[in-house]
């Protein structure tokens, strides 16, 4: 049997401000999911949250960008934005950027990661939820984790991966994509993936057997808008152990806080904090960045955990170091590096500045 593993997420409105997640919202979503599962729509689910971002974690049999999954998903954020509003959360709805459900949510604002497998005889996958960033924060984790035998030991001795991993990776500007190959297009692929703003990988699959291995969420909420509602909070999905990397060699490019476009306002670069599903509430300057990690064994379609998998001392080091950057990057204030580029602001305030100021510059 064919089980597709659905992760759907949106900002529907945040408690405290961009903070948290409102308990009263998950009980309407997990209502909502749960009423789908008695009707055989899906076969299980999970509710989570990371910051302020609703996620909803499904299992069914109707494959990738299936309308009836994609509108169960819109239909539970339209209710939880209903509850949002009368709760009077900060940004109810804003990342529900249409008016009615048009049969697939992509492009609709909420952030999609889906594939469609064949379970083997043992099953385990991590998903990643991150907030305050945007989808190209996946992009060296993903390197690390798929083409980097520093990180990945089984890329050397695992002889089911040595052949390697394609990357499938979107240009967010053009909307064009490429399928790069790595060990032999690695120093190609770095190109791309060292500009996350525009590129961003898809997709990750086994180059032996073209085996799915990682999805990714590429939706960026300006681009779709046309103007600065709210940074994209992106999802992953990474499987793991036999023919893939270990769960431990999954994890452990998380142990480097690197630096990720985001934080206050989607404007700022700041680090990536791994935390566990307790900490993932940003607050310092809407802040810094958080990523925690779901980890799930798959039976026959039903979603056995989560585990918490940042809830581990040996993650403590990377937290710390994040919070010694974090000091650092704060104290540049509105410059760069701490403030995105101007290239990369063109979606908030400060095209409005350069108009109102347009007729003062002179030619020298």
């Amino acid at each position: 049997m064919k089980v597709t593993l659905s992760v759907i997420k949106a900002d529907i409105g945040g408690y405290v401000g961009h903070s948290h997640m409102h308990p009263k919202v998950l009980d309407v979503a997990s209502e909502s999911l749960d009423g789908a599962k008695a009707d055989g729509l899906i076969l299980d689910f999970k509710v989570l949250y990371c910051g302020d971002d609703l996620e909803l974690i499904m299992t069914h049999t109707k494959g990738e960008e299936d309308p009836d999954i994609h509108k169960l998903a819109w239909d539970t954020f339209i209710r939880c934005t209903e509850l949002a509003k009368k709760l009077k959360l900060y940004g109810a709805g804003q990342d529900l950027l249409a008016d009615a459900f048009s049969g697939n949510v992509k492009g609709m604002g909420p952030g999609v990661a889906e594939m469609e497998i064949e379970e083997r005889k043992s099953e385990p996958v991590i998903i990643f939820m991150a907030d305050k960033t945007s989808p190209g924060a996946w992009n060296l984790p993903l390197f690390r984790i798929f083409a980097d035998p520093f990180c990945t030991a089984g890329l050397v001795i695992d002889p089911s991966m040595h052949d390697g991993f394609v990357f499938d990776v979107l240009d967010v500007i053009e909307n064009v994509k490429i399928e790069m190959s790595c060990p032999e297009e690695m120093y190609d692929l770095l190109v791309f993936l060292g500009a996350p703003a525009r590129y961003m990988v898809r997709g990750v699959y086994r180059k032996r057997d073209n085996e799915v291995a990682a999805k990714a969420s590429v939706q960026r909420l300006n681009l779709m808008a046309g103007r600065y509602v709210g940074k994209d909070d992106p999802v992953l999905i990474v499987r793991a152990q036999s023919g893939f990397p270990a769960v431990g060699e999954v994890l452990e490019p998380f142990s480097f806080p690197h630096l990720v476009e985001g934080w206050m306002r989607g404007s700022h670069h700041g680090p990536f904090m791994p935390v566990s599903f307790k900490y993932a509430t940003p607050s310092r300057f809407d802040g810094p960045p958080r990523v925690i990690a779901a980890g799930f064994q798959l039976n026959e379609g039903m979603l056995v955990g989560p585990v918490d998998m940042f809830d581990d001392p040996s993650f403590d080091y990377a937290r710390q170091k994040a919070l010694e950057v974090t000091e650092y990057m704060r104290r540049h204030g509105p410059f760069e590096p701490h403030r995105l580029s101007l290239e990369e602001m063109e979606y908030t305030t400060m095209p409005q500045v350069m108009k109102k100021l347009q007729d003062r510059f002179k030619k020298l």
